[in-house]
């Protein structure tokens, strides 16, 4: 399918008031879209040199992610096979067995991954969540991080997590204020914001980002990037996801996104948020190697590895191996 660029308009580059300790959390929405907005080369220019201040420009941080519970989630997010309100075909699996999670976490850690990642496919943790805090104690025995995306918190579950060695919680905005309720019914924007405030009252650190080519506009990821960068604390981890179009899924059929509108998304994440991980994550599958180093040379720090994310493919070990030799890049 041709892909047709959003027009753009040569802007200089944008260069963020001065602040005590280096971090904004006022942007507004003209002065984002005009980042996104720049000559590419601008862009990248300055989302590299903002990157090489805070870390190792040849640095990756791996993580890995798997499925401890999969399908018949009763959220109806229309970019998501897991929704029992679409039919994928996708299985319904229970929640795997707490020994079946240490061992792919060994898996993941032989591997070179520094962080493992749980994701159920729930609203929020039910009556399961006993063990989900056994499996987050276990994976943090072994030396990882943790990562657990489990749905909507309340205070409560955001301490237990906290208690049972919980590094990460993720949770995304997904997009826009604006565009989100054409993506999602079942839960609001603001329900996102709640459960984020959660895990950062108990103490955790938090992975927030969104995923492009919803069918969005340009204004859309600027609001979506504003939101995350003019949080109190800026997110730790900042997941830039492409949407990977599942077929059942009403977004299967939306458009194909500009490969260098994705990566302008990502150099922009970066100068908001210097200090972040910015993470390339799904839909790396139908990405070009050349799209991936362009990701890497825009400030993405992260990654996940590993087959699979969740339900979706994902390219292998052996793959990403190959790609970061020929690159120079070296994991975190």
């Amino acid at each position: 399918m041709a892909v047709v660029a959003e027009s753009l308009h040569a802007a200089p580059p944008v260069a963020a008031p001065p602040v005590a300790d280096g971090l904004r959390h006022d942007w507004s929405t003209a002065e984002i879209e005009a980042l996104l907005a720049q000559p590419f080369n601008d862009l990248l220019f300055q989302a590299q040199s903002v990157h090489r201040r805070h870390f190792d420009a040849n640095r990756i941080q791996i993580s890995r992610l798997l499925s401890i519970k999969t399908g018949k989630c009763p959220e109806d997010c229309q970019y998501c096979p897991q929704s029992a309100h679409y039919d994928t075909g996708l299985e319904k699996e229970d929640l795997v067995a707490l020994e079946e999670v240490l061992e792919a976490a060994r898996a993941a850690k032989d591997s070179g991954a520094s962080r493992f990642c749980m994701g159920a496919a729930w609203r929020g943790p039910g009556k399961d969540f006993d063990q989900v805090l056994r499996m987050v104690e276990g994976v943090k025995a072994l030396g990882l991080e943790t990562c657990a995306s489990l749905g909507l918190l309340n205070a409560e579950q955001a301490h237990q997590l906290k208690d049972a060695g919980l590094d990460y919680y993720n949770h995304n905005i997904d997009t826009s204020p604006q565009h989100y309720a054409n993506v999602i019914s079942t839960r609001s924007f603001d329900d996102r914001l709640e459960t984020i405030d959660h895990v950062r009252e108990a103490g955790m650190k938090v992975c927030c980002g969104g995923i492009v080519g919803m069918g969005e506009k340009r204004d859309d990821r600027a609001e979506m990037l504003r939101t995350l960068a003019n949080m109190p604390t800026h997110p730790e981890s900042v997941p830039i996801n492409l949407l990977i179009k599942i077929p059942g899924t009403p977004l299967d059929g939306v458009a194909e996104t500009d490969p260098f509108d994705f990566v302008r998304t990502i150099a922009v994440a970066r100068i908001l948020m210097p200090r972040s991980h910015v993470r390339l994550s799904a839909g790396r599958q139908s990405m070009s190697d050349e799209m991936q180093a362009l990701c890497f040379l825009a400030g993405a720090n992260s990654m996940f590895c590993g087959e699979r994310l969740l339900t979706a493919g994902n390219p292998s070990p052996e793959t990403d191996r190959s790609l970061f030799g020929r690159l120079g890049l070296q994991p975190a």
